[in-house]
């Protein structure tokens, strides 16, 4: 298996820190809202990692977490006159809700920033310790300047970082890329005591305490959307490499950017959509069916026309397994082309997870088994394998809706007509006029299935 490094900008062979085990941490939600469609890319995409890695056969230790101590929930729960905790509350349970609803599993372990407050001031006064932090009116930096490594994962310079560039101008910090490690509470803010006085954490150093708590002072990997590199990540690392000389993670992986309709998304534009506002209208496995079609690394556009594009691409698989008895087993899965198949999704997600390509092999078992003059064995073990590799990526937790077509009334009524005829020739025992009508509107990508309950069909272009 090979993944691209961010920290390298290259493809690596993956080794495990422990053979046979993984040790994954991805960034979970700031609950101060729900979580917006460009999450959703990064939720969904590392629920499949870890899957995948589930159906290679390694125990998965997968911890994401939820930050419920950050300045935007502060500023949510003013505007709203609720306390913070009441905000953090609401929308965690928001986020676990539709997460749920997206299929993504639940993690090994979710922790909470709240929750690990003493963790967290111990960690700051080790690198006070140490030389790398300092104090400045109860506020706590960490010192950039000690640290020989800082930038060497977004391969950011410490001296082009000018103040009031990047990083907001603070006449206390040493360097403008002095990161807050402890911040000084202000009125009305919640607090907690430490030994700079009453304050909270920086957002840097939740994330460093949760992931090692959990996983070790160094673990496999770390991933986030590409926006997280610099500063949060490289921030992170810092910390990491201060207190121990090692990396946080061996590999960092980080997902692309999304835009809607060719623009950035935001809420003045009016193309701001919450992952809970595409459910409204989409299955979740629409949705992840649109992100898994392109690589995660690569940008992509968002809009409801390849929405609807990914919901008739599932429908499509989904339609395909139905043909098949799934109680029924096959007499032998040891078929040369569906191994082939199968090496082929491996090959795939091997290759830095390219979901992409992984897809295109489930429509490849999806073809066999719609293909009804291979033998019935080749077909069951095609919708065998279909199952297990396509639960790898999230599909089939659900009944799926048919997608609207596109085709217009009139045709759908041409076609329920032709299939009138098609049953008086079943009625008559006329089976070469039933089958001939049969295999040239499969012809046309319109599928038909028999059942007691009378004919059915569905578009398949």
């Amino acid at each position: 298996m090979k993944i691209y490094n961010t920290k390298t900008r290259s493809k690596e062979d993956f080794i495990p820190l422990e053979a046979g085990k993984l040790k994954l941490y991805a960034c979970g939600p700031t609950v101060y809202n729900y979580f917006h469609i460009g999450n959703a890319r990064a939720f969904i995409f590392f629920d499949v990692v870890r899957r995948y890695f589930e159906y290679l056969g390694y125990e998965v230790s997968y911890v994401q977490n939820i930050t419920d101590i950050d300045d935007k929930i502060i500023e949510q729960a003013i505007a709203e006159n609720k306390d913070f905790s009441q905000i953090a509350a609401y929308y965690a349970d928001a986020f676990l809700e539709d997460s749920r609803r997206l299929g993504i599993k639940p993690p090994t372990v979710q922790p909470r920033a709240t929750e690990v407050m003493q963790e967290i001031i111990a960690l700051i006064k080790e690198l006070e310790d140490k030389g790398f932090a300092y104090e400045v009116n109860g506020n706590v930096y960490f010192d950039t300047g000690v640290l020989d490594t800082y930038g060497s994962l977004s391969g950011k310079k410490i001296e082009e970082q000018l103040a009031g560039a990047r990083v907001i101008e603070n006449t206390e910090k040493k360097h403008p890329a002095d990161f807050t490690l402890w911040k000084a509470s202000k009125p009305g803010e919640p607090v907690w005591q430490s030994p700079w006085g009453e304050g909270r954490p920086g957002w840097h150093t939740e994330c460093v305490v949760m992931s090692q708590q959990h996983l070790g002072r160094s673990f496999d990997i770390h991933g986030g959307g590409i926006d997280l590199v610099f500063p949060h990540h490289e921030n992170e690392n810092a910390q990491a490499m201060a207190l121990s000389g090692k990396p946080l993670a061996r590999y960092w992986m980080h997902n692309g950017f999304l835009n809607v309709d060719g623009d950035k998304m935001s809420k003045s534009l009016k193309n701001f959509f919450t992952a809970r506002d595409i459910l409204k209208e989409y299955p979740a496995e629409a949705i992840r069916f649109f992100f898994l079609s392109k690589h995660y690394r690569s940008p992509i556009d968002f809009s409801k026309e390849l929405m609807t594009e990914s919901h008739k691409a599932v429908q499509n698989l989904h339609s395909a397994l139905a043909l098949m008895d799934e109680s029924a087993a096959p007499e032998s899965t040891e078929h040369s082309e569906i191994q082939a198949i199968e090496t082929k999704f491996r090959d795939g997600m091997n290759d830095d997870f390219n979901t992409a390509k992984a897809i295109a092999s489930l429509f490849e078992l999806a073809s066999i088994i719609r293909n009804s003059k291979l033998e019935t064995p080749l077909r069951q073990a095609a919708a065998k394998s279909l199952l297990e590799l396509g639960s790898v990526l999230g599909f089939f937790q659900e009944e799926l809706a048919p997608a609207e077509t596109s085709l217009p009334d009139l045709s759908a009524y041409l076609i329920e007509m032709i299939l009138r005829y098609r049953s008086e020739a079943r009625a008559n025992k006329d089976w070469a006029l039933s089958d001939r009508i049969r295999d040239e509107l499969k012809e046309l990508g319109i599928e038909i299935k028999d059942s007691p309950e009378g004919t059915k069909w569905s578009i398949n272009k």
